[in-house]
C-alpha cells in the first residue's frame, strides 16, 4: 500500500459538492468510483475542503492509500479515463505515508469572482456573481484589509454550522480587477475557513463596495458573533479553490 496525492480541477456546476451523499452526483463520489475500478476494490478518498454544491476547483488535493502497481503517469491517465469532463486530475504524486489532504494541509487558497457590469458574457455566467451596479474597488480593498489577522467569524458562517471553534486566522485577502473578460476577482488565504465563510465575506464586502454600507462595518462584524448583521452568502458559482499549501 502506498499514499498517494491528487490535485483535482473541477467545474462543480452539477456536482452537489465534494462530499458523497445519499442522493446526487459528488466529487467524492465519481472519484472513489474511478478509483474503485482501477484498484478492484471499494477506495476512500480525503480532501483538502469540502466544497459545496456549485463551488469550483483549480486546485483541489485528495490523498488516497493504494495498491496498485500503476505509475503515477498512468494513473493519472486512468483517472482521466474513467472520470467525467467535469473532473480533472492535473497531477498524481508519491506522499508520506501520515500524508492526509485535510490534516496535513496548513493553508488554503480561494478565488470570488465578480462580473461587475451589465451584460454577463454567456461564457462566464456559471463561473461569476453578476453585480451590475459599479463597485469602488479602493473600497473592497479597506475591506478587505480588515481581515486580516486573527479573529472570530461567527458572523460569516453558514446559520446551520456547528463547529467548536469559529476563531481563524486569514494570512491574506485583497481584491484585483483583471483586464478583458476576466472579472474582478477577490482572493483569500487563510490556514482554515467556516462553512460559507469565503461566500458570506464576498457578499458583505459587495456590500461596502457599493456604498450601501460603512468599510469599518467589517471590523464590527469580526466583534460580534451575530450572522444577521453581515451580508449576503453570495452564489456559489462565483467561488474557486485554487490552491492548498502543505
Amino acid at each position: 500500500m502506498r499514499t498517494i496525492k491528487l490535485t483535482l480541477q473541477y467545474d462543480g456546476t452539477e456536482f452537489v459538492g465534494w462530499q458523497r451523499q445519499e442522493t446526487g452526483v459528488s466529487i467524492q463520489g465519481v472519484l472513489e468510483d474511478a478509483l474503485a475500478r482501477i484498484e478492484g476494490r471499494p477506495v476512500t478518498v480525503h480532501g483538502a475542503g469540502r466544497t459545496d454544491a456549485g463551488v469550483h476547483a483549480l486546485g483541489q488535493v485528495a490523498s488516497v492509500r493504494l495498491a496498485s502497481p500503476l505509475d503515477e503517469a498512468t494513473l493519472a491517465r486512468a483517472l482521466n479515463a474513467n472520470l467525467p469532463p467535469a473532473v480533472r486530475v492535473s497531477s498524481v504524486e508519491p506522499a508520506a505515508d501520515d500524508f492526509h489532504a485535510r490534516f496535513s494541509a496548513i493553508a488554503k487558497t480561494y478565488e470570488y469572482r465578480i462580473w461587475n457590469g451589465p451584460a454577463v458574457s454567456p461564457f462566464l455566467r456559471l463561473y461569476v456573481w453578476q453585480v451590475k451596479p459599479p463597485l469602488d474597488i479602493d473600497l473592497l480593498q479597506c475591506g478587505a484589509d480588515a481581515l486580516v489577522g486573527e479573529h472570530d467569524f461567527a458572523a460569516f458562517q453558514g446559520a446551520d454550522s456547528v463547529v467548536h471553534s469559529t476563531v481563524r486566522t486569514v494570512i491574506a485577502a485583497g481584491w484585483r480587477a483583471q483586464e478583458c473578460d476576466v472579472p474582478l476577482v477577490f482572493e483569500i488565504t487563510g490556514a482554515g475557513f467556516l462553512r460559507h465563510m469565503v461566500r458570506s465575506l464576498a457578499g458583505t464586502l459587495v456590500e461596502v463596495g457599493l456604498r450601501r454600507r460603512p468599510v469599518d462595518d467589517i471590523s464590527r462584524l469580526l466583534a460580534s458573533p451575530d450572522r444577521s448583521l453581515a451580508g449576503r452568502t453570495a452564489p456559489a458559482h462565483g467561488l474557486f479553490l485554487t490552491k492548498v499549501t502543505y
